[in-house]
């Protein structure tokens, strides 16, 4: 019995019941030694090889885990990428935030095909690049990576780029399993909070990815509730396979998310990553003549893996290396950067004339900053800076001198990112330059006086903000004609900023998270007592929050300017069996070609005991491209199960609803109550 006729037999006869057969004979076919050795990472010699070729030691080649040679069975080749593959040279993508911005899912599946083509092209059959964590405050390190501050935003693209890559072989890997949203602490955090908040505010992304048929999920290093999340019962059994169903493999955050071999293995976690530490045959071999595990608990976990490897690798087709870093691939690239970048202000000034004398100025005008450098960094050779793609459009652009100023400043990878310093965790101690979590939400003294500076010259001044999350403007706003949300976006992002300042290109970006007018307005991000360090998860955050308590933001979820203007009229709901369906009218009422998001969110009139529920949440979206004076009819159906709360008995729907729709989650209309 070997791996290939275990295939064979499931692909004549694809039954759970087939898979599970052909798993336990595989599995009475191996030694313990085999079957321990499919448990763990296995990168040392690959690592070794690509730091004397390369000067890098992460993820250059696929790093494998796990297989068996004597019975053909592949190992798990592991490749990382939010924002593109981490291997070799590829294409570099705008991050996760610029993505969700376009609010589109079908161009994040699109983009899912095209990370898939260039991971199979360089060996890969494992892509942990969905990171769908929820934003709770942007000074977070990693909010580049993921998709903002909703969990029904977070789990549409995520449930997107699951399903892509997936059609073409690739195991999907959501990531990090459970609450994690802080980095600084992340090795170190104790996360609490109670059921209803885990269940409605930080678990929904995560099922709808799970039910989007992905096959592995990825712990978390964080603890909840006093555990680690990689041996973390309630999280990685009770929950993800006994209430969700989940039937693939579990596989750890890298080195140090497994921290005790027999917790993590009664747990639920299934392979330790990316080195063989606590799952070692030493490890694991003590524990079993002591008795604290049995070989079922490894059986278990080789069965979880094998059953994802006869079901899911055969479907790979082999991709030539010219995908990688392709014209099309930068030209979805440039696409995207162009739909995701968002217009915070504008008093006219754009879109700029391309006989304008502009002056591209700041830390970042002439810079590569495409994001962090940490496990997400993509080697891309060729990318636009800003100054390179405004000279494309703009002849008499300038890094000396301009009419109007183009200002780029806001973060990179010293000020934000995955963070690797090794200290004692103290906000007053923490290294300078170490990526983590962002110190504060503003610009830095420098970069405001240069604002200023620039200003008082009586030029017109456009600020574009670098980073994966909101920076707060109040101090300079008034000195900017202009301000629009960068983000890192990618190898053609110069490109993209030059179509839309010259107005080659509209805006239709839509901001998804909220930007406070004060850090205070956002949940705390600071851990409190000795190791491992508490925090409290609270119920509200982001444009929640701020709606509970009745505050102003400076920029609400789903917000961004167009060079057009819109209406939404005619606004009607009907009640199907299992949905709502709201229709709407929207025109396009300006002097431009251009792309509105139509959103819709629905807030409970009826909880059950007068329970609290957050006055407003997002349910539905759709962007709708409308030419000059052109008017169409948007359809958007709301399944009645994404409306339930939780409660200790069950998820429940409320005796009533009421349903807005919108261009962000301040500017909406009541459809119906």
């Amino acid at each position: 019995m070997r791996y290939q006729d275990a295939v064979a037999v499931y692909q004549k006869n694809p039954k759970k019941e087939t898979l599970q057969e052909q798993c336990n004979l595989l599995i009475a076919e191996m030694t313990l030694k085999e079957k321990i050795h499919m448990l763990s990472g296995h990168p040392i010699a690959q690592i070794q090889k690509d730091m004397i070729k390369t000067g890098r030691n992460y993820n250059v080649h696929a790093l494998p885990a796990g297989g068996c040679k004597r019975l053909g069975i592949p190992p798990i080749l592991f490749t990382d990428g939010p924002r593109g593959v981490v291997m070799g040279n590829s294409t570099c993508f705008p991050v996760s935030m610029l993505r969700a911005s376009t609010f589109d899912t079908e161009l994040e599946y699109r983009f899912g095909k095209a990370v898939a083509e260039e991971a199979i092209a360089q060996g890969a059959n494992y892509y942990a690049g969905i990171c769908i964590n929820l934003v709770r405050n942007p000074r977070w390190g990693r909010t580049q990576e993921t998709y903002g501050e909703d969990p029904y935003l977070l789990g549409e693209f995520g449930a997107a780029l699951t399903k892509s890559v997936q059609e073409e072989g690739m195991i999907a890997c959501p990531k990090h399993f459970a609450l994690n949203s802080i980095e600084d602490l992340r090795f170190y955090v104790d996360v609490h909070c109670d059921d209803r908040t885990l269940y409605e505010v930080y678990l929904p992304h995560f099922k709808k990815c799970i039910d989007a048929g992905a096959l592995s999920i990825m712990g978390a290093y964080n603890r909840y509730d006093e555990f680690y999340c990689c041996s973390n019962k309630k999280l990685l059994t009770d929950i993800l396979r006994k209430e969700w169903g989940f039937d693939g493999f579990v596989m750890s955050d890298f080195v140090w998310g497994c921290r005790d071999t027999e917790q993590c293995l009664r747990a639920g976690l299934d392979v330790e990553m990316m080195f063989t530490m606590q799952y070692s045959a030493g490890k694991i071999k003590k524990c079993l003549k002591k008795g604290s595990i049995d070989e079922r608990h490894i059986d278990r976990a080789v069965r979880n893996i094998l059953g994802v490897l006869i079901r899911q690798i055969p479907k790979i087709k082999p991709r030539s290396m010219d995908t990688v870093g392709s014209m099309e691939h930068r030209g979805l690239a440039l696409e995207i950067a162009e739909k995701g970048m968002v217009l915070l202000e504008n008093n006219g000034v754009l879109p700029l004339s391309k006989d304008a004398k502009v002056l591209v100025a700041g830390p970042y005008a002439d810079d590569v900053n495409v994001g962090d450098h940490g496990s997400s960094r993509v080697y891309d050779k060729n990318v636009v800076t800003p100054y390179q793609g405004i000279r494309k459009v703009f002849a008499n652009a300038s890094l000396a001198e301009g009419d109007v100023a183009v200002i780029c400043v806001g973060s990179n990878r010293e000020k934000e990112g995955e963070y690797f310093a090794n200290t004692k965790y103290s906000m007053t101690e923490k290294p300078k330059n170490v990526g983590g979590d962002r110190e504060r939400l503003r610009l830095s003294s420098e970069e405001v006086a240069l604002i200023k500076k620039i200003k008082k010259q009586g030029k017109k001044v456009v600020v574009v903000l670098y980073s994966g999350c909101a920076i707060i403007v109040e101090e300079w706003k008034e000195y900017a004609d202009a301000i629009l949300m960068n983000y890192y976006s990618g190898c053609e992002g110069g490109t993209a900023l030059a179509n839309l300042l010259c107005g080659n290109k509209n805006f239709s970006g839509k901001l998804p998270f909220t930007v406070a007018k004060a850090e205070e307005d956002y949940p705390s991000i600071i851990g409190v007592g000795e190791k491992p360090y508490v925090i409290e998860y609270g119920y509200y955050h982001g444009y929640t929050k701020l709606d509970k308590e009745n505050k102003e933001p400076a920029y609400p979820f789903g917000y961004g300017l167009s060079y057009t203007s819109f209406e939404m009229t005619k606004q009607k709901l009907q009640e199907e069996d299992d949905r709502f369906v709201v229709t709407v009218q929207v025109k396009n009422t300006g002097g431009r070609d251009g792309v509105e998001v139509v959103q819709v969110y629905a807030g409970s009139q009826g909880a059950a005991g007068g329970e609290d529920r957050p006055m407003k949440l997002l349910k539905g979206f759709q962007r709708v491209e409308l030419g000059t004076g052109e008017e169409k009819e948007v359809r958007i159906e709301i399944p009645k199960e994404e409306l339930k709360f939780w409660t200790p008995n069950g998820w429940v729907l409320d005796e009533a609803y009421t349903f807005y729709v919108g261009s962000n989650c301040r500017e909406t209309r009541i459809v119906c109550s």
